[in-house]
């Protein structure tokens, strides 16, 4: 089970194309040692495609819950079940106006990423992730999934805020005073995954995720409370970086390096927001 691949072919970790276990490069897609010196079918079982996609649920989960325990009395029930309060997911990290203008804690773009506003919320989110994740994974690498999710996700977050400073009358399009949700690096992955979908000729995924990306609209507009503005500036960021990032281009070891402290700086951002944010809210946690 744990032995060393020494003959035969195998599928390059890049491009999916049949190799042979010991080329020195693939002949697709030019990725150096395609045969990873024959353990790929071992590393492949770790499937990291996926441990990506249940870190990032597994954490919101675990800061919802937290949010819920910060502020037990806040809990809200109205428009979904289970909403943490305004403060405890400021403690947390929230994003939007308030924040951001008003208290100066910019880093809370990357925080607010891995909160939710409610229980229907993070389902949602989760379910959405949970498709897009490991197609996205597959076509671009885990280290430049990570970096969409994360970058995308900011970008979106810092559209909202600045709508809700310089553009808050407009009907659904104002902005958020605070926000939070997985759903802007969502729209990202829609971002980036349209621009392969354009490059590639891949007229399925492209049709998949124009559906994906008119139901969100659509549910956008429909639903009370839903962060416009957020969706929009983070599907921008995902095609940008899809550009960025060519996914016709083979994964490169300084996308795992920046992925690794893109995570490290959500982690800083959670941190410095639960810090100055129990300054502010002393009563609670």
């Amino acid at each position: 089970m744990f032995e060393r691949q020494r003959t035969g072919s195998l599928l390059c970790p890049s491009c999916r194309q049949l190799v042979g276990v010991n080329d020195p490069e693939c002949f697709h897609c030019g990725r150096k040692n395609p045969g990873l010196f024959g353990y790929a079918g071992l590393l492949r079982g770790f499937d990291a495609d996926h441990v990506f996609v249940t870190l990032v649920m597994w954490t919101c989960a675990a800061l919802f819950l937290c949010a819920l325990a910060i502020d037990v009395s806040g809990i809200r029930f109205g428009g979904d079940l289970f909403r943490p309060s305004n403060a405890a997911l400021f403690v947390l990290g929230s994003s939007g106006e308030v924040p951001v203008f008003r208290l100066g804690r910019w880093w809370t773009f990357l925080s607010a990423g891995w909160l939710h506003g409610g229980l229907v919320h993070i389902v949602f989110n989760m379910l959405w992730l949970r498709d897009l994740g490991p197609v996205m994974a597959h076509v671009f690498g885990t280290g430049r999934t990570i970096l969409v999710y994360v970058l995308a996700g900011a970008s979106g977050f810092l559209a909202s805020t600045l709508a809700a400073r310089f553009l808050p009358d407009i009907p659904f399009l104002g902005g958020a005073s605070f926000t939070v949700g997985a759903s802007a690096a969502v729209f990202g992955f829609f971002g980036a995954l349209q621009h392969y979908s354009e490059i590639s000729g891949n007229s399925l995924l492209k049709q998949t995720i124009r559906a994906w990306l008119i139901g969100g609209v659509v549910i956008g507009f429909i639903l009370p409370g839903i962060d416009n503005w957020a969706h929009a500036g983070g599907y921008v960021g995902g095609y940008v970086l899809a550009r960025v990032f060519d996914p016709r281009q083979p994964p490169r070891p300084w996308h795992a390096a920046a992925a690794g402290l893109a995570l490290l700086a959500s982690l800083a951002a959670l941190l410095a927001s639960v810090v100055t944010g129990l300054q502010l809210f002393p009563n609670r946690g």
